[in-house]
């Protein structure tokens, strides 16, 4: 951009002059490098980084090149997919393993954005270890480039299943992640911290285990790192933000005859963004705690008696302003008693019935009853015909539901009232869903990623090699001396033994013609041979 503004002046200088001056194009210089590090969440499909990539261009830094010694895919914008998110991969273990020296030097990055530390906290590492990684990682980064801009992430929130220290595992490292870097950071080689963790939604921001960013988790992550990247694409390093956001106006409170409490603000500002807003209640003359945080200018909850409201903006680094000035919520003047709210649910909808097709399955059940009326019926599915955890996979307002895939599948169903009310499930209902006979191929290859006593990791190739786009594959892994899977990403099995049927996850589906994805797995070794067969069978789009 500077050299930009410096050939646009000369050019005005030598032109008054009456001088013709010839210059090189300005796409001689080589594109600046990054490297996008990290896990599963960078490079399966890591689509945070083609939101990023996409807005960089759009906002005119087009003279960069990402890199890495894996291809991406499975993302909707078209972006340079070249990245090191090694699916499974710990920081602990590409330290230990020496792996980053050989990946720089195939790459030559001169930035490394790198989200790493959730595998680590997965398996019950200490902070401390984990930043002892972070450290040799950086040192070799340094050992080829001395003035190598590195920017590291407070990772991601992450609470899956059966995991319970892995929150307060995240917020310890995330906690530390600033006096770590302002340690290690020198002026040559700076190291900028970018607050992933703020905002996001462990809930709404994943696909549903808790872990893997959906569209609205790679939005908010591209949204993180765009700041921090395009100053040192200016040629400035990232400032430690410690200017507050301005405190929030306006506060108003209004109470409905429902008792219901609505707050109103006008936004706050701040030198780099507002991410969120901090709500406090008090009773009437009582002490202020904390009732709810959000990202717009209103908050609405139950009024159960009289109370005050304050709130107060934060940034991403974590600054607040001052509170608001108070406003008391009162009772308004209704002319009749609010009714009692609803806690009856509704009744359990009639077992579903299946009509299958190939791609495809139609579900089909007897109404619900309520005492306020349905409003509608939540969808829920488990992979294969045990195991496996249930997740909602739709909604419907009538009694029927359809949606395609290939594999087996469990289905239930619940009802749910205008007050949120939600019956019990049903029975689940098994499906086995066939591909159709006119889908066309895909492909699955599998590799092997890593090895250590006992276990080892492998990755397989999705390739769909068909004319037509897909709406979804799956893979049938038969491993040849009982081998066994204890953890798998980019993918879905409920298969406990082999052959493991796999599917694909909702964002890693839809492939075009000679397109393809991955998914990643550790297994039990068997000492001999851990090489299963791979097959693949695509569902067409419609």
């Amino acid at each position: 951009m500077q050299r930009r503004l410096v050939y646009a002046l000369l050019v005005a200088l030598t032109t008054l002059a009456g001088l013709v001056v010839t210059t090189p194009a300005l796409s001689a210089a080589a594109p600046v490098r990054i490297m996008p590090l990290g896990d599963s969440i960078t490079g399966g499909p890591g689509c945070w980084r083609a939101l990023l990539w996409d807005r960089l261009q759009r906002t005119g830094f087009t003279d960069i090149d990402f890199v890495g010694t894996i291809p991406g895919g499975g993302c909707s914008v078209a972006h340079d997919g070249d990245n090191e998110g090694h699916g499974g991969f710990q920081a602990t273990g590409i330290a230990n393993q020496d792996q980053l020296p050989s990946w720089l030097s195939s790459t030559r990055p001169d930035i490394v954005l790198m989200h790493l530390g959730t595998n680590d906290i997965w398996n019950s590492t200490p902070t401390a270890t984990i930043l002892a990684a972070y450290s040799k990682l950086v040192d070799q980064m340094r050992a080829g480039k001395p003035n190598m801009k590195i920017v590291v992430a407070k990772i991601i929130p992450m609470t899956p299943s059966g995991c319970a220290w892995c929150p307060p595992g995240v917020a310890a490292l995330n906690d530390a992640i600033p006096g770590w870097a302002a340690g290690k950071t020198t002026a040559q080689s700076p190291i900028t911290v970018v607050d992933q963790f703020t905002g996001f939604d462990p809930v709404a921001d994943t696909n549903g285990d808790g872990v893997h960013p959906d569209d609205s988790g790679f939005q908010k992550m591209s949204d993180r790192w765009y700041p921090a990247l395009t100053r040192l694409l200016e040629g400035t390093t990232p400032p430690t933000d410690t200017t507050p956001p301005t405190v929030p106006t306006g506060l108003r409170v209004g109470v409905s005859c429902t008792l219901t409490v609505t707050l109103t603000w006008t936004a706050s500002t701040d030198n780099v963004g507002v991410t969120g807003y901090d709500v406090y209640r008090a009773p009437y003359g009582g002490a202020f705690t904390l009732v709810g945080t959000t990202t717009t200018t209103t908050f609405t909850e139950p009024m159960s008696r009289v109370s005050q409201y304050e709130v107060r903006a934060r940034d991403a680094a974590g600054n607040t302003s001052a509170f608001t000035a108070p406003v008391t919520a009162m009772p308004p003047p209704c002319p009749t008693s609010p009714p009692p709210p609803d806690a009856q649910p509704p009744t359990t909808p009639g077992t579903p019935t299946a009509s299958i097709a190939c791609g495809s399955v139609t579900l089909s059940w007897t109404a619900s009853t309520d005492n306020a009326g349905v409003t509608g019926y939540e969808v829920w599915r488990a992979p294969g015909a045990t195991g496996g955890t249930f997740v909602s996979v739709g909604s419907s307002t009538t009694t029927s539901f359809t949606q395609s895939g290939v594999g087996i599948f469990r289905y239930q169903i619940r009802a749910r009232d205008a007050a949120g009310n939600t019956s019990p499930f049903t029975s689940p209902v098994t499906v086995t869903t066939p591909a159709c006979p006119s889908a066309g191929p895909c492909t699955a290859v599998y590799s092997q990623t890593g090895s250590w006593s006992g276990a080892f990791q492998g990755q397989v190739t999705v390739t769909n090699t068909g004319t037509t786009a897909t709406t979804g594959w799956t893979v049938t892994l038969t491993f040849p001396a009982g081998q066994r899977i204890t953890q798998i990403w980019g993918g879905r099995t409920g298969s406990t033994a082999s052959p493991y049927t796999i599917t694909n996850e909702s964002y890693n589906g839809a492939l075009a013609s000679n397109v393809s994805t991955t998914f990643g797995f550790l297994a039990t070794s068997s000492g001999a041979d851990n090489s299963p067969t791979a097959t693949c069978i695509r569902t067409p789009s419609s």
